[in-house]
């Protein structure tokens, strides 16, 4: 039999481990693994790392951006970064598109507008907020497929756009959170004080700082801490499985493994950048690496890799959340926009930082960007390179570390705080259900092969 596309020479990563051998697809899986198969299509990755494609958990795209946004990132320009990048699915927040993803209605909206326009199979979170309780609309997501939702505790939205998302207060977080474990699905939720960094952002506004460095101060972890807890304590009482997005601080993380161990239905992930970045280098990069939570200190930094690598952090996303240039362009960090533009630079980043400077398994980086992923939001049919599973797959070059130029990246707006940045490693080639999406030589594939996927 000639298999549709053979992937030979290459080291596969494997649940039980990494090994040289050939990989077989016919019509977008996984048909084989082992030796002696012919391809129509053959591509020898010999010196190469053959890895799960990465499903970035925690990506923005905002379109339709409803007049407001319309210049943010798109579905075009940001599924081609992903294929750029090794992403070959993601998971798309219900935030910053206008209207933001809250009902069956706006959801609809959404998949509209993506239509014919993914390079990368989306999976799409449907938004819990105060307005939206009451009329139904949380069910009406689950029964139009979303995969889990989102809810916010730090202040977010814009009060002028009409549609814009909003965060919760203590009871539409309880209420919402009833009706989400009525569905079975899982509550992401961006854990940190409204009131007290919303205070502490104003005072130090006033008193005339400017620097990322006060930004960061008037987000100490103790604001990350206090809302991860509460959370925890209206999950008991729900019923409500959660999942805290982003942590930025190794308390947070030790609260969360504290209350799992207790029987609690509680995960977490980190972002790639605080585990790049640090405090002290914030103020020379600038506001392009605002975000929020913000990025700690080197102390931090280090406790959350020890997280990553004893497992108490399931997975690390991109917290991909672009914006125009115009917004970061300011010399008073609390001006700028808060978001970093990262799904391309997930994989090669990682690879780098990960593997090839602390040592971690090839098994576990597949799981960190893959496989934990698709356990915990039960993607059966993605996450891992087995017989019968998806052909998504990404080919990584440790050997060709390479220097980030903005012309690089495939966003909408060339902008992003790995620029200028010596990379170890880098994307050879991007597969997504025996398609090539990304290759080095020919670039981002033209054909628009990605799909909306409902749960």
């Amino acid at each position: 039999m000639q298999f549709d596309l053979v992937i030979k020479n290459g080291l596969v990563i494997l649940d039980g481990g990494e090994t040289k051998t050939d990989i077989a697809v016919q019509d977008g899986v996984i048909a084989g693994i082992g030796t002696g198969f012919e391809g129509k299509q053959e591509i020898d990755a010999e010196g190469l790392i053959v890895s799960p494609g990465m499903i970035d958990a925690h990506v923005h795209i905002t379109e339709p951006g409803g007049g407001y946004r319309d210049s943010w990132e798109g579905y075009v320009t940001g599924t081609s970064a992903a294929a750029k990048g090794g992403v070959t699915s993601f998971l798309e927040m219900p935030l910053n598109q206008v209207p933001a993803t809250t009902s069956g209605e706006t959801l609809n909206i959404k998949y509209e507008a993506g239509q014919g326009e993914l390079k990368a199979d989306v999976f799409s979170y449907g938004g819990l907020v105060p307005y939206n309780l009451e009329n139904g609309e949380v069910q009406e997501q689950a029964d139009g497929g979303v995969i889990a939702y989102k809810a916010f505790m730090s202040t977010c939205g814009d009060r002028s756009i009409d549609g814009d998302f909003m965060n919760v207060d203590d009871y539409s977080l309880y209420e919402g959170m009833k009706q989400v474990a009525k569905t079975g699905k899982i509550l992401s939720i961006h854990a940190e004080n409204a009131a007290v960094t919303d205070r502490l952002g104003e005072i130090a506004y006033k008193n005339g700082e400017t620097t990322l460095k006060a930004y960061v101060e008037t987000r100490p972890v103790f604001t990350e801490v206090e809302p991860i807890k509460k959370a925890i304590l209206f999950a008991k009482e729900t019923g409500c499985r959660i999942h805290i997005v982003h942590v930025a601080c190794v308390e947070g993380v030790e609260a969360i493994t504290e209350a799992r161990e207790a029987g609690v239905d509680v995960t977490c992930e980190t972002c790639t950048h605080y585990l790049y970045f640090e405090t002290d280098e914030l103020d020379a990069i600038g506001p392009v690496v605002k975000c929020s939570p913000p990025i700690r200190d080197k102390a931090q930094q280090d406790g959350l890799w020890e997280k990553v690598f004893n497992g108490e952090i399931k997975f690390v996303t991109s917290d991909h959340s672009p914006c125009t240039p115009d917004l970061k362009d300011t010399d008073n960090a609390f001006d700028a926009w808060g978001g970093i533009s990262g799904v391309q630079n997930n994989v090669d980043v990682l690879f780098d930082e990960a593997v090839q400077k602390r040592g971690m398994s090839l098994t576990q980086f597949a799981g960190i960007i893959a496989g934990n992923v698709a356990d915990l939001f039960d993607i059966q049919n993605k996450g891992r390179i087995q017989v019968g599973k998806d052909a998504d797959i990404v080919l990584i070059n440790p050997d060709a570390a390479y220097t980030l130029q903005a012309e690089d990246l495939e966003y909408r707006n060339k902008i992003s705080p790995y620029i200028g940045r010596e990379i170890g490693a880098k994307v050879e080639t991007t597969i997504l259900r025996g398609q090539v999406t990304y290759a080095k030589d020919a670039g981002v594939a033209a054909d628009f092969i990605g799909e909306f996927v409902k749960m």
